[in-house]
């Protein structure tokens, strides 16, 4: 299964199960959101730590900067939801993408993950639709912008429909509309304008699909030019390369080793990708033999260059890691990653092999910061909060502000921390001022101890802060409270970290 087929198998039927209405718009904006993230994540692999180290990701994150963007790509894919249901929805399919590509990655490192996507998605690209990969190349992903050019060439073919609104410099699809299109010449010129369109052009938009398609082609060429400008002034290449028979040149990734025990120090899993066949051969008879392992590990030779950084310590270094129960260790570039529940053993390997190599450094993967995470949850929160236009305040702007914060329950409590109290404070006076909000407070636990306990647990803690607002000032009829226990996890529930990401408050607005 590809993996865009595993997330709609996996992760949709998951997100859906809380949701009442408009379940087919919903499922169709989750498959068009799925390859955009993947792509987005493929090409700027600082975001998959971000997104990790923050507990609340939001669809905001990734078109920083781009609102108007963000807007037009949820009109895109809502169909008859309502965009801003669907922006919720978005944000909470993030973490358990996350979590997906990290079991199938069988690894939580960036650079593990970002190797992965390169590799298993690579056939998911065709997914995007132009408009799409148009987007991506608008918010800065330089390595799209060529296919957003390329996609720009392609719309001289009569097949592709035609895009129904440009009156935000970015073409929207309409499948129900075919129409001719002018065809691009084969170098044209592309001046880039910041020109707002005068209302005469937008009329004139729209009487006519002759010009609606104009328009949208020039937009799309300004859009992929732009993009290419901001690859050659941001984005320095230092991949090497090297030419296959035809005498084409490839791009080589970064050789990587993925090496993991099982709890007695066994062989677990074991990934060699290093484009020295010879050197893949010793290493898998190095595997079997230490191990005592009938396979050894999976390989591949295929655009990975010839050698690990310091690959000369690699028998020291395994035997160091045998017999080390639940450690992963993940070996690329100048790196070498351990990752594993117990600090003191790890710290131990680190002084251990850092001495057997040359060039590269050891580090070890820090486990998630509850009380950094916490903290910084809220600061942002306050901040979104602070941001907010009270004279223009939507239900929606302050749902969005409250999901940034983490209220960190104490075990089999729900008394409300008072550093979250300052957040609830400045929710409660704009929602006084807005008699009209409405605002759904869903509970969550972790799957710990029994069912039908952390259902009523998920209740009180919900309920605890409508009582909050409530003693604010708020009007208690505008609040909906509901426990869902430990339903609808967004991490996996077996490690600690995603029984914390699963203990959380959630806020929707009532519709």
């Amino acid at each position: 299964m590809d993996l865009l087929a595993l997330l709609k198998d996996r992760v949709t039927p998951m997100l859906m199960t809380s949701e009442t209405s408009d379940i087919d718009a919903k499922k169709y904006a989750l498959e068009q959101f799925y390859p955009f993230l993947l792509t987005a994540l493929k090409a700027k692999p600082e975001w998959i730590g971000i997104f990790q180290n923050n507990l609340n990701p939001r669809l905001s994150d990734i078109f920083s900067g781009h609102t108007e963007l963000k807007d037009q790509f949820l009109a895109a894919i809502s169909q008859t939801a309502s965009p801003n249901d669907v922006e919720l929805l978005l944000n909470r399919s993030i973490p358990p993408v996350l979590n997906t590509i990290e079991d199938e990655a069988g690894s939580r490192d960036p650079v593990v993950i970002q190797h992965y996507l390169s590799q298993k998605h690579e056939g998911d690209h065709p997914s995007l639709a132009p408009w799409a990969q148009a987007i991506l190349g608008a918010i800065g992903l330089g390595g799209l912008a060529t296919t957003a050019q390329a996609t720009v060439a392609s719309l001289g073919q009569p097949t592709l429909n035609v895009a129904k609104n440009v009156d935000e410099a970015l073409v929207i699809p309409n499948e129900s509309v075919v129409e001719p299109i002018v065809p691009v010449s084969p170098e044209p010129t592309v001046v880039y304008s910041t020109v707002e369109p005068t209302p005469a052009t937008v009329q004139k938009k729209s009487n006519g699909g002759f010009w609606s398609a104009l328009v949208a082609l020039i937009i799309l060429l300004c859009l992929a030019f732009w993009g290419l400008r901001s690859c050659k002034n941001n984005d320095v290449q230092t991949t090497p390369v090297q030419t296959n028979q035809s005498g084409a040149i490839t791009a080589q990734n970064d050789s990587i080793f993925i090496l993991s025990t099982d709890d007695k120090g066994q062989l677990q899993s074991c990934q060699a990708n290093i484009g020295d066949a010879s050197f893949i051969a010793s290493l898998q008879q190095q595997i079997k033999q230490l191990f005592s392992h009938p396979t050894g590990c999976v390989t591949g030779t295929e655009g990975f260059t010839s050698a690990l950084v310091d690959q000369e310590a690699f028998a020291g270094v395994l035997n160091l890691i045998k017999g080390v129960p639940g450690v992963s260790l993940t070996w690329t570039g100048n790196t070498l990653s351990l990752k594993g529940t117990d600090a003191v053993i790890l710290q131990k390997l680190a002084t251990q092999i850092q001495p057997l190599l040359k060039t590269a450094h050891v580090q070890l993967d820090q486990p998630l910061d509850i009380n950094t995470a916490v903290n910084s949850s809220i600061d942002q929160a306050q901040q979104a909060m602070t941001a907010i236009n009270p004279a223009q305040a939507q239900p929606q702007d302050i749902v969005k502000a409250l999901n940034l914060q983490i209220i960190n329950f104490a075990s089999g409590s729900n008394v409300i921390p008072e550093a979250n109290k300052a957040v609830l404070n400045q929710a409660a006076t704009l929602m006084k001022a807005l008699p009209n909000a409405q605002l759904v407070i869903n509970g969550y636990t972790d799957s710990v101890g029994n069912a039908d306990s952390n259902k009523v647990l998920s209740q009180k803690r919900a309920q605890a802060v409508a009582d909050y607002l409530v003693a604010q000032g708020v009007d208690g009829s505008k609040l909906t409270v509901q426990g869902f226990g430990q339903e609808n996890p967004v991490a996996d529930n077996t490690t600690k970290e995603g029984q914390f990401k699963n203990r959380r408050i959630a806020f929707d607005v009532m519709q």
